[in-house]
């Protein structure tokens, strides 16, 4: 086949697999925004931005939906997302075809993706016949107090290009459950998938009879658009996923209109391999969280620190496995590494390896591979690189396949340079020595939002609340009380007495009414 025929069918492809789930592969108004695909750098649809106007229109609509979903009860509410869960499933393996084709990822993590997103719709269905407050005791006689968590009202989501759907499942369908109205606005470089999602949303809203027009919206543009959605007043709750200094702007932005900001930002995650490590498990968990989706996680394994009695062992092992790993057309089997999204994500990678070359580093891959790969694409060697500290790059998140490893001494050591970065996402520890894990784990230990024990920094799970501290942004989604986030609580006193006793031993007696006392 010649390249001119398979653009020609790989963008025919992805108009397929948008027909499959009824969306329109020129977007809701017709073309504009040229989407290419990391595979080959192709053009494989267009599609139109709205306007910050159009925008502001479509939040409008979004609170008047929120008016009229917040008045269905909770269960009913989670079976309209008991069908979304459905609708996501028979229609599984199209998007996550399309995951592949519009972010480069191997096939079974464009799978994974979208299973992430049926998983997240059937832990809100049991949330919504869940959702509860508290009653405490009062301090006053004949009163009860109660706590009450009633629907935010609209829920912005943006969402990052490396997780292009799975991100806005994890909030939009506890927002649904919630009572709330969602409105997304997509990563430019990922508008696709977002559209096809869209499109099944639409599709169950339109048998739904309680579901309201403009439940969810999506708004596909640039930063104009996300500083509409972000900016305003009627959208109380905004999720946003992305880096450190996307997050800065947002939060200051969200916060100056005391508004509540959800930040899933950068990760520089690191992993802590004892002497009791089993090798052979970490070796598996390492590739896996630093070579997966092409290092371009916000989980991605960033650091590894190697205990000076283990680091011959496993380190020439770690870099043969390197050098051995397939790259190539992740819509291939064989293929365990693909693209990264485009020519600025290579550029941002070469240029952190020569900063770590300067730093005294030994760099083993980074370099571009041409052979046997899709011609256009952007398909690098992952790298290692033997750092003699915690210097230059090390200490910044570079979206890409690059490890760097480093020798320690003592897990004290280990501990103290894990945490000593800006970042706090995901951190674990190999050991086979509870003393070691548990100290991990401790107050002392890892200053993460997820730490993990005998496995990678990657792959976590729906049931567990996911989100990290400092520059990572503080934000939790999904787990056991994420709901919350999408919802105003509202305290209530109730005297069912005759009397009105004041709590603090407070007294007002007025004139002619009788005492007011505690």
């Amino acid at each position: 086949m010649t390249q001119a025929a398979a653009r020609h069918s790989l963008r025919d492809e992805v108009a397929a697999l948008l027909a499959t789930v009824g969306a329109a592969p020129d977007g809701p108004s017709g073309g504009g925004r040229a989407v290419h695909s990391p595979l080959t750098g192709e053009i494989i649809a267009e599609i139109r931005d709205v306007s910050a106007s159009e925008a502001s229109d479509a939040i409008g609509r979004a609170h008047e939906a929120f008016l009229s979903w917040r008045r269905v009860p909770a269960p009913r509410r989670g079976e309209f997302v008991r069908l979304l869960g459905e609708a996501l499933r028979a229609n599984k393996d199209a998007l996550g075809r399309l995951v592949t084709i519009e972010v480069g990822k191997i096939v079974s993590e464009g799978l994974g993706e979208v299973q992430e997103m049926i998983d997240i719709c059937d832990f809100a269905v049991g949330l919504s016949r869940q959702l509860h407050g508290l009653t405490m005791g009062s301090e006053r006689p004949d009163h009860r107090l109660m706590e009450q968590w009633h629907p935010a009202g609209v829920v912005g989501v943006v969402s990052a290009f490396n997780f292009p759907v799975a991100v806005w499942c994890w909030n939009a369908a506890l927002a649904f459950v919630c009572g709330d109205a969602v409105v997304w606005k997509p990563s430019e470089k990922t508008p696709l998938t977002a559209l096809a999602v869209q499109s099944l949303v639409e599709r169950v809203a339109a048998r739904f009879p309680e579901a309201p027009a403009g439940l969810s919206t999506l708004l596909v543009g640039g930063r104009e658009v996300g500083e509409v959605l972000v900016g305003d007043a009627r959208v109380p709750v905004v999720s946003a996923t992305g880096s450190t200094a996307m997050g800065r702007v947002v939060g200051q932005r969200v916060a100056g209109r005391f508004g509540r900001a959800i930040l899933e930002l950068g990760g520089n995650n690191a992993s802590i391999v004892c002497p009791s490590a089993d090798l052979d498990l970490a070796l598996r968990a390492i590739a896996f969280g630093a070579m997966g989706t092409a290092g371009q996680r916000c989980t991605t394994l960033r650091r590894l620190f190697v205990h000076e009695a283990v680091y011959d062992a496993l380190v020439p092992r770690l870099t043969a496995l390197y050098a051995s790993v397939p790259v190539g057309d992740p819509l291939t089997s064989d293929s365990l590494v693909g693209p990264l999204i485009d020519e600025a994500a290579f550029a941002a990678m070469q240029a952190a390896l020569e900063e770590a070359r300067a730093a005294g580093g030994r760099v083993h891959g980074g370099e571009r591979q041409v052979e046997g790969v899709p011609a256009g694409g952007f398909y690098v060697r992952p790298a290692l690189v033997e750092m003699p500290g915690q210097t230059g790059p090390v200490r910044h998140e570079t979206f890409a396949p690059i490890l760097y490893v480093m020798k320690v001494r003592t897990l004290d050591e280990a501990i103290g340079l894990q945490n000593d970065v800006p970042q706090g996402l995901s951190s674990s520890i190999f050991s086979t020595d509870m003393r070691d894990t548990e100290r991990f784990l401790s107050a002392t230990g890892s200053d993460c939002g997820i730490a993990n024990v005998n496995m990678g920094s990657s792959g976590a799970e729906i049931g567990g609340a996911f989100g990290g501290e400092k520059e990572t942004g503080g934000g939790r989604e999904s787990g056991s009380d994420a709901w919350k986030a999408y919802m105003r609580r509202m305290t209530s006193a109730i005297n069912y007495g005759d009397a009105m006793p004041l709590a603090q031993g407070v007294t007002f007696d007025v004139a002619g009414t009788g005492p007011v006392a505690s």
